[in-house]
C-alpha cells in the first residue's frame, strides 16, 4: 500500500463497522496515489454508541448523536473521520448516505487528488440532485413534483453559496484554485464557486486578474486567476 510508483483503489465491503478504526483510518489517508471506499453500519454505531464494543472502535463521545436526526448519523461519522485527517494534510473525503427501511448505512470516499473528488461528488450528484450525500431527503428539500420543488434552490447549494460569497468577500478566497478546492471538500462540485463568481463580477465587487477563465473541470489542469475585490 506504501508503494510510490503506482495508483490503487481500495474498496472496504466490512460487515459493520470493526474493519475501519482511526488507525487503519489514518494509514487509508497517508498511503501515497491512494483512493478508498469504505462501506459503514451507521445506524448500529449511533444506537448502542454506549457500548464497550463500539468505544473500543468509536470515541463516540466526539460524535454528537442526541442533538441530530436519525438520517443525519451517517453525515456525522463522516464528519469524525475528517476531523481525524491531520490539518496540515490536503485530503478530500465525502460519504453517502443509504436508507434501508429505518436504518441508515452509508459510503465513505477518500482521496488526495482532486480529481478522485471530481469524479465520486459527480455520481454522488447524479444520484441525489438536493444535496448529492443520500438516497432520501435529508435536508429536508421540496421533493420533485411538488409546488416548490427546485434543484437549483437546496439548502446545501443555498449554505455553500453563502459561505463562497463570504470567503471571497472576507479576502479567506482570493484565487480559483483555493476555491474551488473549498467547494470539493464540502461537497459540491466546482462549478458552483464559478457560477458565484459570474454573480460577484456582475454585480461589480471583484475582479479578476491572471490567466482568465471560467473552468470548472479537471481543476488540477486548470489555470489559475486571482480575485481582486473592487
Amino acid at each position: 500500500m506504501n508503494n510510490k510508483n503506482n495508483g490503487k483503489f481500495i474498496l472496504l465491503d466490512q460487515y459493520g463497522f470493526s474493519q475501519v478504526d482511526e488507525d487503519i483510518f489514518l494509514q487509508l489517508v497517508n498511503a501515497p496515489k491512494t483512493d478508498f471506499i469504505f462501506f459503514i453500519s451507521s445506524s448500529f454505531i449511533k444506537r448502542f454508541k454506549e457500548l464497550a464494543a463500539i468505544k473500543h472502535y468509536f470515541d463516540t463521545a466526539k460524535i454528537n448523536f442526541n442533538e441530530s436526526k436519525p438520517n443525519e448519523c451517517h453525515r456525522l461519522i463522516a464528519q469524525y473521520f475528517r476531523n481525524i485527517i491531520p490539518k496540515d494534510k490536503e485530503y478530500y473525503l465525502h460519504h453517502f448516505t443509504i436508507k434501508k427501511g429505518t436504518n441508515y448505512w452509508g459510503l465513505i470516499f477518500g482521496t488526495n487528488h482532486t480529481l478522485g473528488m471530481e469524479k465520486f461528488l459527480k455520481v454522488c450528484w447524479d444520484k441525489d440532485k438536493l444535496s448529492g450525500e443520500s438516497n432520501c431527503n435529508i435536508d429536508n428539500d421540496y421533493q420533485k413534483g411538488t409546488l416548490f420543488y427546485t434543484e437549483t434552490d437546496t439548502v446545501k447549494k443555498q449554505k455553500i453559496e453563502s459561505d463562497i460569497q463570504h470567503k471571497i468577500l472576507s479576502k479567506e478566497i482570493t484565487d480559483n484554485i483555493s476555491g474551488f478546492k473549498y467547494v470539493l471538500k464540502n461537497g459540491y462540485l466546482p462549478e458552483l464557486f464559478t457560477v458565484v463568481v459570474k454573480e460577484l463580477e456582475s454585480n461589480n465587487l471583484i475582479s479578476r486578474t491572471g490567466e482568465l477563465n471560467y473552468s470548472s473541470t479537471n481543476i488540477h489542469k486548470v489555470k489559475q486567476y486571482n480575485i481582486n475585490l473592487t
